[in-house]
C-alpha cells in the first residue's frame, strides 16, 4: 500500500460505515426488512437469491450506492461477481473508495 493509498484510506469512511450504508441502500432500494439486511453475512446470495434483485433493480442499486457514497461505477466495473454476494459487494465498494 502507497502513502498515498493508506491516506485516502484512512480518511474515508471506515469499513463499518461502509458496510452501514451498504446495508441501508440494499434495504431502501430493494424494499427489504430491516432485520433482514442485518443478518446479511459475507456468504448471503444476492443477484440470483433476492427476488426482489432483479436486472431492472441493479442500475437503482449501483446508482444510489454512487450518490450516497460518493464514487463512480463505470460500466466495465460491473459483472456478475461483485452482485453474486453481499461480501462480494462489500468488498467492491471499499475497493472503489479507495480509488477515490
Amino acid at each position: 500500500m502507497t502513502a498515498e493509498t493508506a491516506s485516502t484510506a484512512s480518511t474515508g469512511p471506515s469499513r463499518s460505515a461502509i458496510d452501514q450504508t451498504l446495508r441501508a441502500i440494499l434495504r431502501d432500494v430493494l424494499g427489504l426488512d430491516q432485520a433482514q439486511v442485518d443478518v446479511f453475512d459475507g456468504d448471503t446470495g444476492l443477484f440470483g437469491h433476492l427476488p426482489e434483485l432483479d436486472s431492472m433493480a441493479v442500475a437503482g442499486l449501483l446508482t444510489e450506492i454512487e450518490d450516497r457514497l460518493d464514487i463512480v461505477i463505470e460500466d466495465e466495473d460491473v459483472d456478475g461477481e461483485m452482485l453474486e454476494s453481499y461480501g462480494g459487494l462489500l468488498a467492491f465498494t471499499e475497493a472503489k473508495i479507495v480509488e477515490g
